[in-house]
């Protein structure tokens, strides 16, 4: 799914980090031909300034992970836990990007695009996540991006893609400590001084959604915690509070990043900054009004939960009424900080639900999590993955 080869062996990654494609399709030597029933499909049926890309993520890419001074990350220690990868593969060389990024960015530049969306390894550029910066980090990305742009190709910068520095989960349990806003923060700045001249796209956080459910209700991507099935899966968490804690600790990271950003940067540097949001969409399973009202719900627990802060400053009522006192609540400063803080909103859609109420309490029973939350029960209808960013007005 949209990965650039180069006629090398690839090692699997853990469960998929979710590599996206920018924008929509693909384009070759200039031209986009839409296959299956869109023939003479080209980029002038596209409106000016539409941008076609790819993209990638750090752990899932670069390979490397003990080179120019790297620290480890939750990825490199869940991937090499026992029973926690189907086939025990992980990325610890993927397709070598690190060592390889020029022959992609030509591969790139071969096939037209016009943007890559790739993201910084945190751990690259802060080993410990905090302190002492790592120059050869630095000179990594500095060169990628410099490769991009003599090729003509624009770099989207993600600045998460779950790859959280090991040394910041060992030292405080990384998202679920209010502390880890002021460390990404300073490590954003880090960025933003070292490559904010070239990169005018800042992805802050990549599905963060997605990162609260998988990683701190299911158990099923790092760092793993859960208490689903009465913690037979996991060794340690809560799927009843902590994915409301971690979701909360990545708003306020958000905007607070952004606020710095446009205080001390967007003068000089002109960038724009926004989230890529896992986006899912729901569709009643009968024309019921209990299920209409289900489907509401899990969609207002869904792309709701995250985006509702940014637009109003508070998450959506129904979330509030249903969880209540396990909801996380803003002040009146931080929602102030929060309200406004996207200039541009990334989607990444994969698929719909269909949804109904949920009449029993099994679920409620069984997992005790965000799911059991919102009252519905949703099926799923596979499609192709797809990503746009809309520019915030």
């Amino acid at each position: 799914m949209g990965r650039i080869k180069s006629g090398r062996r690839t090692t699997a990654a853990a469960p998929p980090l979710l590599l996206l494609l920018l924008l929509v399709g693909a384009s070759l030597q200039g031209r986009c031909i839409a296959q299956g029933g869109g023939a003479g499909l080209t980029r002038g049926s596209f409106p000016k300034g539409f941008v076609f890309g790819t993209a990638a993520a750090a752990y899932q890419y670069e390979g490397a992970v003990e080179v120019d001074g790297r620290g480890q990350t939750i990825w490199d220690t869940f991937a090499h836990t026992f029973g926690k990868i189907s086939d025990f593969s992980n990325a610890d060389v993927a397709v070598d990007q690190y060592h390889r990024f020029q022959e992609d960015v030509q591969l790139m530049a071969d096939m037209g695009m016009d943007a890559y969306r790739f993201s910084i390894a945190w751990s690259r550029i802060l080993p410990n996540g905090t302190g002492q910066v790592n120059q050869a980090g630095i000179d990594h990305y500095n060169k990628v991006i410099d490769t991009l742009v003599s090729k003509g190709i624009q770099p989207y910068v993600t600045l998460y893609h779950w790859d959280l520095p090991q040394a910041l989960e060992d030292r405080y349990n990384g998202w679920l400590d209010r502390q880890i806003v002021d460390d990404f923060a300073a490590y954003a700045e880090t960025c933003f001084k070292a490559f904010g001249d070239r990169v005018k796209h800042w992805i802050t956080l990549n599905e963060p959604h997605t990162v609260a459910i998988q990683g701190y209700d299911a158990g099923l991507h790092a760092p793993g915690r859960c208490s689903v099935l009465l913690h037979l899966y996991c060794k340690s968490g809560n799927s009843g509070t902590e994915p409301y804690i971690v979701a909360h600790n990545f708003i306020l990271a958000h905007a607070t990043v952004s606020d710095i950003y446009r205080r001390k940067y967007k003068a000089t540097q002109n960038g724009q900054l926004g989230i890529a949001f896992d986006v899912i969409w729901y569709e009643p399973m009968t024309n019921s009004t209990i299920d209409i009202e289900a489907t509401k719900r899990a969609q207002e627990f869904q792309l709701g939960w995250f985006a509702d802060p940014f637009f109003f400053g508070d998450y959506p009522a129904t979330m509030r009424k249903r969880v209540a006192e396990r909801l996380p609540k803003f002040t009146a400063d931080e929602s102030a900080l929060v309200k406004g803080a996207l200039d541009f909103m990334g989607i990444n859609h994969y698929t719909t639900f269909y949804t109904r109420h949920n009449e029993t309490n099994i679920i409620g029973r069984l997992l005790n999590d965000t799911l059991a939350d919102t009252g519905a029960i949703s099926l799923r209808e596979f499609s192709s993955p797809l990503q746009v960013h809309f520019n915030i007005k």
